[in-house]
């Protein structure tokens, strides 16, 4: 019996490609540096700044300066249009992702979220509207850890009070995340209500896992 419905974030219950992009190729352009030497180091601290070991603000800082570029007015138009973005992923949720989330609350269903990201995406989430329907909430950002490290999945069950046999990992499958569920004895299936073929999003369909079309269907399976 599913007593918990374990969601990946990004490309699951949110998308970020219904919103202007601002990675870091655009982050270059209004840093006024050359793509290849920012993404040198943007790139470099991907990990760190995934594990809560360096915030936006201390790799833009730190960016900036070793170009020979650095002003505090710049970093607060970086940071603030990079929460805009993040935060406006939010508005374009596909429609059955609340009606899901309130049909699993009224069947006593708890709800765990595991998502990898950064400093200021975990204040966006943490705002949005769907963090109130969360019952634990592991963000890398804030646990030191990211998918696919299974201590991050036992963290979550830990929270949630429940064995992994009993929990349903639901995600779009980036980062290892549907494996690592299944190898600790979760049922994992993958969320492909946002995938579309022929863009660049990291993450394809997998044979080897159900793949779930709309997010009513999780009811079907629980």
């Amino acid at each position: 019996m599913i007593k918990a419905v374990i969601f990946d974030m990004y490309e699951t219950l949110i998308t970020l490609y219904e919103s202007p992009f601002y990675f870091g190729t655009q982050i270059a352009l209004d840093a006024g540096i050359e793509e290849d030497k920012f993404q040198k180091l943007w790139s470099a601290a991907e990990e760190d700044r995934t594990t809560g070991k360096i915030t936006l603000e201390d790799i833009l800082e730190k960016i900036l300066k070793e170009n020979d570029c650095y002003s505090e007015s710049k970093i607060t138009y970086i940071v603030r249009k990079r929460i805009k973005c993040k935060e406006e992923a939010f508005e374009h949720l596909h429609p059955e992702i609340l009606p899901m989330l309130r049909l699993l609350k009224d069947k006593g269903i708890l709800i765990g979220l595991i998502s990898n990201c950064f400093s200021e995406e975990s204040v966006v989430i943490k705002k949005s509207i769907l963090y109130p329907f969360f019952d634990a909430v592991c963000l890398s950002f804030d646990e030191g850890m990211q998918k696919p490290d299974q201590a991050i999945f036992n963290r979550c069950l830990e929270k949630l009070n429940a064995q992994a046999d009993e929990c349903l990992y639901v995600g779009d499958g980036g980062s290892c995340e549907l494996e690592a569920a299944k190898m600790i004895g979760m049922k994992a299936v993958q969320a492909v209500w946002y995938l579309k073929e022929g863009t660049n999003q990291p993450s394809k369909r997998k044979k080897e896992f159900e793949n779930i079309e709309t997010p009513l269907d999780i009811l079907n399976i629980i």
